[in-house]
């Protein structure tokens, strides 16, 4: 696929404090790139840099291999063929549906824009909507609108800044399956800004992990889950409980729940201390497993129960069953492990 988005080394400042340094990601025709991350972690300055809103102290931004953005130059935001969708919809509360999708046309042939904007509707499912306005809509539909109205000029980019916050967390889910189908239909590529996992993991084809100005990681959610680069990735992204042991082979390790073995080697020098990572589907109820926990704390989520077990040695680690395996606080389980994505990290 050929490159669309190239970030190279960039960095941003307010006043005198780095807010990004030496950040770099690309993006392909037609992907979905998310930018996730903490409150305060500067992925927002990221997409205003992009957009045209935030100078570069270093580095360059590239669109369609045309630089528009460097130390030495800035294309006005409006001239960059970008569209932007906010959190808070950002529509005319004066004017109709019709009317909002329609203020980023510049055709003057007034058939040829009553036709996109028909074809635009349709395509974010609000047929029979056209001349009603943003108060009488629902939060999902409002952003349909935000969304066909992005699409109107038919941009090269669309950049979403947390566009889903303001709405419940079911209609947030469907509403970023509904969003990535339509923007897939049309092969447009688009940055996500976002908080939240799930959110990303239903939308984006590859996430930049950001913490502290930087990308820590950048990959498919499958690899930011059972192959996190460090510590904070595998913090942040999913759940997971560190227990400590001693490399015994590359891809054997030895700990408190026995020999754990993953389908990854680590040159390390043997019985080297690591801190392993357990996620909380990779301990699996087994009723002839010698290892036993005791459940401290159990949430029910419908097809599976979240339990906090506590280990002999007192260390607590989290598992995730089916429902049907049911267990009370206090309760007794015994289990066992199956990393086969064994992710450790040198003890410091």
């Amino acid at each position: 696929m050929p490159g669309l988005l190239t970030l190279d080394k960039i960095q941003c400042n307010y006043e005198k404090n780095v807010i990004i340094k030496d950040l770099s990601l690309s993006l392909s025709q037609g992907d979905i790139g998310c930018l996730l991350g903490p409150s305060g972690c500067g992925k927002s300055t990221i997409l205003r840099a992009i957009a045209g809103f935030e100078p570069l102290v270093n580095g360059s931004i590239s669109l369609n291999n045309h630089i528009i953005s460097s130390t030495k130059s800035i294309l006005a935001p409006e001239k960059r063929h970008i569209g932007m969708v906010f959190q808070d919809y950002a529509l005319f509360p004066h004017l109709t549906i019709s009317e909002n999708i329609a203020f980023g046309l510049n055709n003057k042939k007034k058939q040829n824009n009553q036709n996109q904007i028909s074809e635009l509707i349709e395509l974010v499912d609000l047929n029979g909507y056209e001349n009603r306005y943003p108060h009488e809509l629902s939060g999902g539909q409002q952003q349909r609108v935000a969304l066909a109205r992005a699409l109107a000029p038919k941009p090269s980019l669309i950049l979403l800044d947390e566009p889903f916050s303001n709405l419940d967390a079911e209609l947030r889910t469907r509403l970023s399956i509904d969003i990535r189908a339509i923007l897939k239909e049309l092969n447009i590529s688009a940055i996500l800004v976002t908080h939240d996992q799930k959110e990303a993991f239903a939308m984006c084809d590859n996430i930049g992990v950001i913490d502290s100005g930087t990308i820590q990681q950048w990959g498919k959610p499958y690899e930011l889950y059972h192959e996190p680069v460090n510590r904070f990735v595998a913090c942040f992204i999913g759940r997971g409980s560190f227990i400590s042991g001693n490399i015994l082979t590359p891809d054997t390790f030895s700990s408190e729940l026995g020999s754990i073995q993953g389908n990854r080697a680590y040159n390390w020098p043997q019985n080297s201390p690591v801190e392993i990572l357990l996620r909380p589907d990779d301990i699996v109820y087994n009723a002839h497993s010698s290892l036993v926990g005791t459940v401290t704390s159990k949430t029910f989520a419908g097809t599976s129960t979240q339990y906090l077990l506590q280990l002999p040695s007192g260390k607590k680690i989290e598992a995730l069953f089916p429902s049907h395996q049911d267990f009370n606080i206090g309760d007794l389980v015994n289990f066992s492990v199956d990393a086969e994505h064994l992710i450790a990290y040198p003890t410091n």
